[in-house]
């Protein structure tokens, strides 16, 4: 008997507001533990909330970009349950009437997938359990992320394998991260999935029992453990054993995902509506002025680019997924580049420059997009080598000058005279005449060994194209 996987997404998305959910505690990430907190937030006696207006406004934009229907009322509810790091011992979120519903998204090789809801909350403490002296035997809470504004997103179980979830939860992110509303730093913390996943018999329409992996803060990590799951039920019911619906976790070390508590017994968490907060209303006007200031989304300015500036898909998708890099691609173009090679330089050098200096965001790129186009412009002219130019754009990162002023002061220009070049080949063929008897028996390769001797004898400043030309019809000779 052969089984499908059955999946479904949460994602955990906090807002990018500079204070919480229903107080005026900064959201600051990494500051002092338990340093951004106030009555409020620690649900201490007459504390009242009062709600974050920008919150709702880019929950609402989350919304609409996700194709839901957003609803003019919703109410917030008390979500009761206890655990150390809730202060309150309850979550203020939304349950029977949540901002919006019926949404969907369209994700490559699996189709179009439901958004259930999109609805507010405000997150919870954190428990440290790592890092301190006594950690074996104590817990510490900080409770500076408590009452921070997130969305939870809800798909419906419409995703059948592992890495169409994976892919599905990655769309989310870039979703998310291209309105503004989160910066989608995982690491942090700052966007956060959570799986359901069962598995049935091909060709069956009910579910099996469904198991809940939390807080995965990773792509691949979902991809593995989704993967390490569905195997893990499989092997259970092909031995006549069944599925424990429980709440499991991943392990990244043993790639396993080991079981964290047990949702059999357990009753739904007690909600009831939140006594402090009347319900939000918001008008259809504003959800409208809020619409028009959609951005373009990642897959639509994919589309385009490759549409309109004759990328590859594949360059396009890196393009788009770095942040700030289509914005910074479009400029680098508006300046006069042409795309391709524009393309190739955000792509790479830019992208490589970023990762060596571990950020994620253009916005580090200490050189402007007139900049760039200079450098592209100079390099497709060939003004300068390809491989003088990534040395010339290292220049331009440290010091901030531009590239025609370092090309200028260091005497870098291409030689293409071809007089002189003729001169220099002639040098090389002479200092290795074993190499030429070579490629003249056959050997191929030999050519480019010529080819780099000839670079190297220039400085790098030779023009390659120029230089193989000379080359071939000297060894025809």
């Amino acid at each position: 008997m052969s089984f499908e996987p059955v999946i479904g997404l949460e994602i955990h998305a906090q807002l990018l507001t500079d204070t919480k959910a229903f107080c005026g505690c900064r959201t600051t990430f990494g500051a002092p533990p338990n340093t951004n907190v106030c009555p409020v937030c620690l649900g201490l006696p007459g504390a009242l909330p009062v709600l974050n207006r920008r919150a709702v406004e880019m929950a609402v934009k989350a919304a609409l970009a996700l194709n839901c229907t957003v609803h003019l009322e919703s109410i917030f509810a008390r979500k009761n349950y206890f655990y150390p790091d809730l202060p309150k011992g309850y979550q203020i979120s939304q349950y029977e009437s949540p901002l919006a519903t019926g949404g969907w998204v369209e994700i490559a090789d699996a189709g179009r997938v439901r958004v259930t809801r999109v609805h507010m909350e405000e997150d919870a403490g954190k428990s440290l359990h790592h890092g301190f002296v006594d950690s074996d035997r104590a817990t510490y809470l900080d409770f500076n992320r408590s009452g921070v504004p997130l969305i939870e997103i809800v798909t419906e179980p419409d995703l059948r394998s592992a890495a169409s979830a994976a892919a599905c939860f990655a769309h989310l992110r870039d979703t998310v991260v291209a309105l503004g509303v989160n910066d989608g730093n995982m690491d942090e913390g700052s966007l956060r999935c959570d799986a359901n996943v069962s598995v049935r018999p091909h060709g069956t329409a009910a579910f099996g029992n469904r198991t809940e992996i939390k807080n995965v803060n990773s792509f691949r990590y979902l991809q593995r453990a989704l993967e390490f799951e569905v195997t893990r039920q499989i092997a259970l019911l092909e031995r006549g054993e069944r599925v424990r619906q429980e709440t499991r976790l991943w392990d990244s070390d043993t790639g396993e995902t080991v079981s964290m508590r047990s949702k059999e017994e357990a009753h739904d968490y007690r909600y009831f509506p939140e006594p402090d907060l009347p319900p939000l209303r918001i008008e259809a006007a504003w959800v409208d002025t809020i619409r028009r200031t959609l951005p373009e989304l990642p897959e639509a300015r994919k589309a385009r680019f490759v549409a309109m500036y004759s990328l590859s898909e594949y360059d396009a998708d890196v393009i788009v997924r770095l942040h700030g890099g289509a914005d910074y691609f479009e400029a680098v173009v508006r300046a006069g580049a042409p795309a391709k090679a524009a393309g190739n330089w955000v792509q790479g050098e830019v992208r490589r420059k970023l990762k060596e200096i571990g950020a994620e965001d253009v916005a580090a790129v200490p050189i402007a997009p007139a900049a760039l186009a200079e450098l592209v412009q100079l390099t497709e002219r060939d003004v300068v080598s390809s491989s003088t130019a990534k040395d010339v754009f290292e220049k331009m990162w440290a010091s901030g000058r531009t590239a025609k002023a370092i090309i200028d002061a260091e005497g870098l220009t291409q030689v293409a005279d071809t007089d002189a070049l003729a001169a220099l080949v002639s040098g090389v063929l002479d200092r290795h005449p074993d190499v030429v008897a070579q490629y003249r028996a056959g050997k191929a390769n030999a050519f480019g060994f010529l080819v780099g001797q000839a670079m190297k004898a220039s400085d790098g400043r030779a023009n390659p194209k120029v230089v193989s030309e000379l080359l071939r019809a000297a060894l025809a000779r």
